[in-house]
């Protein structure tokens, strides 16, 4: 296992080094905000409506157990609630709370900018081709909108 002789290092070990980077900043982010990397994650997927818990669990990739784990100590939190699902009497819907969705945008707008910090140093055009061949990346693998794009305007 080693670099390009030229420093340059290779796709694989780029793609799961830059996923290093971005799970620090999103964890640190979260930490400043009181939030576990999870419950900031939970708290993103949420602003952009509410989620019934099995289709919550499959967004996030998580086991019904620790989902209801984590939404139980999210809503003890006051950031999450639980409503009864118009559509099915047995379910519920999961909500952010006034409060929830303030921290949600709290910590949204902190992560985004620092996450585009990282290619402050790019090119307008290399951003540009970096966001098409990851969006391929994540496309092409089904990957579920666990984070909106940010508003250009931000």
């Amino acid at each position: 296992m080693s670099e390009h002789v030229d420093g340059q290092i290779g796709t694989v070990a780029a793609l799961v080094r830059s996923t290093f980077l971005v799970n620090a900043v999103y964890a640190g982010s979260a930490r400043e905000h009181g939030l576990t990397q999870q419950q900031g994650q939970l708290l993103c997927v949420l602003m952009a409506q509410p989620y019934g818990m099995s289709e919550l669990g499959a967004t996030l990739g998580l086991a019904k157990s620790s989902l209801t784990g984590l939404v139980d100590r999210t809503e003890r939190n006051g950031l999450v609630q639980r409503k009864p699902d118009p559509q099915d009497s047995r379910a519920v819907r999961v909500a952010l709370t006034s409060r929830g969705a303030k921290l949600a945008d709290e910590f949204y707008t902190e992560t985004c900018r620092r996450i585009e910090e990282m290619t402050s140093g790019f090119a307008p055009a290399e951003r540009d081709t970096l966001a098409v061949l990851l969006g391929r990346i994540v496309t092409d693998n089904k990957v579920p909108t666990v984070f909106m794009e940010p508003d250009p305007v931000r």
